[in-house]
């Protein structure tokens, strides 16, 4: 007996990275770090509740609650390996942990938190000199968030379930 919603988002934004590296023949071992945090969505989602209620005396009341929510990534952390083709054309595998965090205010009071969530990482890219340029995809676990009341730890009914997948295009410069 509730209420569900669904909606899809995207983004795109530009983010810096750093990373490490060492190779020995065709494979290259890499850890990369990301370390600034990026929204998931490109809005914040909003929304106005209204309740309605009647009471013995047939008086009715109203109260309305404004409910906002963002989610974003921080702490990205890539451990890859990088396979040589030939020359310049390699493939990339790897495992990637980032932290999900809820950006909300809700009119409840209720706080989503944050979830710690990994995913693999499959790509490949050309190499060009110490310049790189790559198209990876990130499938990262299902997430499942409840909601809960700050001040008492009560946890209420609403329920944020999401599949994070990313896309990037990726140009690198290697010192």
């Amino acid at each position: 007996g509730g209420e569900k919603n669904s909606a899809s988002t995207d983004n795109i934004v530009v983010i810096p990275s750093v990373f490490a590296e060492y190779a020995f023949g065709a494979v290259t071992l890499g850890l990369d770090y990301i370390p600034l945090k990026a929204d998931v969505s490109d809005k914040t989602k909003k929304r106005t509740d209204t309740e309605t209620s009647v009471t013995g005396t047939a008086t009715t009341t109203s109260t309305t609650r404004n409910q906002s929510a963002q989610a974003e990534l921080k702490d990205h952390i890539t451990l890859y390996a990088n396979y040589n083709l030939n020359d310049g054309l390699y493939l990339k595998g790897g495992v990637a942990h980032v932290t999900l965090n809820a950006d909300e205010s809700l009119g409840t009071g209720s706080k989503y938190g944050e979830e710690d969530i990994v995913g693999y990482v499959i790509g490949f890219g050309v190499d060009s000199g110490n310049w790189r340029t790559e198209i990876l995809y990130t499938d990262y676990e299902d997430i499942s968030l409840t909601s809960s009341v700050a001040r008492t730890g009560v946890t209420t009914n609403n329920k944020i379930d999401a599949d994070l997948d990313t896309l990037a295009l990726k140009v690198s410069y290697a010192f």
